[in-house]
């Protein structure tokens, strides 16, 4: 199975006009950041890179796509309604497209409230194994031919104050995982989890507790039990893949749409629990230049 992951794409829309006190305190904070430290330049053109990133990645073909939450900035109705656009007919195939929300996706306690993300995306979270939901529609597990399965996970919290980005699964969502795994129905497939947070750094540490997944240590292990292949995360906003001995393979999509940083990653599931992860540039595939070489596909046995 030829899967593409793609994650952090971040679209947003223009909030220089809009009333603040509309837009909420969080926001507003929010914004000043974004401001001052450029971060908004970056996503200007998101949509538009999406779309493109999709568009050259079909040229080589793809089975399934897996985005890894923060389709949004700020969790706006409008940024959700511009990430369906981009992502076109893609959006409305649950056989196709697996996504799981990210922090920015659930920004507010009312982005929350209002559902704002399953109002948008909940048509993609059916779960072919509905009994081991136990978080809303998590875990949500979707069986992909005779030889996959993906489990989409939520580590996505609101945030108590703008600039914590720190996520957690749960004890709840691990013990479904574990549980789903030795259902019959997964017996004898490779299965990959999809989760924002990045478990670990591309040098195999931890991240910070304000940035990073504070219950990584469990998932990894959790993993290991269930006899997880990889695990497909974002969030840290660099493209790696790192191997964990006698666990799963991590493979962090990066920022899929960060101005210079576009591009995506290409996996290759093959008989024998084999993968083949390789990362993409846009910027490479268009022929403009950038420093370094395009590395050579990494063969992961797992």
């Amino acid at each position: 199975m030829r899967i593409l992951h793609i994650s952090d794409v971040h679209v947003q829309v223009d909030y220089e006009h809009a009333v603040w006190a509309s837009i909420g305190w969080r926001r507003v904070v929010a914004q000043i950041e974004l401001k001052l430290a450029r971060r908004a330049r970056r996503f200007r053109e998101a949509p538009e890179t999406l779309a493109a990133l999709l568009r050259e990645a079909e040229i080589g073909g793809y089975d399934h796509v897996i985005l890894s939450g923060d389709l949004t900035a700020l969790a706006v109705d409008e940024e959700f309604e511009r990430v369906r656009k981009a992502l076109g007919a893609l959006a409305d195939r649950p056989d196709r497209l697996t996504v799981v929300p990210g922090n920015h996706d659930v920004f507010t306690p009312g982005s929350v409230r209002k559902r704002r993300f399953e109002k948008w995306f909940g048509h993609l979270l059916h779960s072919d194994l509905p009994r081991y939901q136990v978080e809303g529609p998590w875990p949500v597990v979707r069986l992909l031919g005779e030889e996959h399965a993906i489990v989409g996970l939520n580590s996505a919290r609101v945030p108590v104050v703008p600039g914590i980005a720190a996520g957690r699964v749960g004890d709840d969502q691990l013990a479904a995982l574990i549980a789903a795994c030795a259902d019959p129905a997964m017996r004898g497939r490779n299965v990959l989890v999809v989760v924002h947070h990045a478990p670990l750094r591309p040098d195999g540490r931890l991240d910070r507790r304000i940035h990073g997944l504070l219950d990584a240590d469990r998932l990894i292990e959790a993993c290991r039990i269930a006899g997880v292949q990889a695990i497909f995360c974002g969030h840290i906003h660099h493209r790696y893949d790192y191997a964990i001995e006698g666990g799963p393979l991590i493979v962090c999509g990066g920022s899929s749409t960060a101005l210079r940083r576009e591009g995506y990653v290409l996996v290759d599931s093959r008989p024998g629990q084999n993968l083949v992860v390789e990362n993409r540039s846009l910027e490479r595939l268009r022929g403009e230049p950038e420093d370094g070489a395009l590395p050579d596909p990494v063969v992961v046995t797992g």
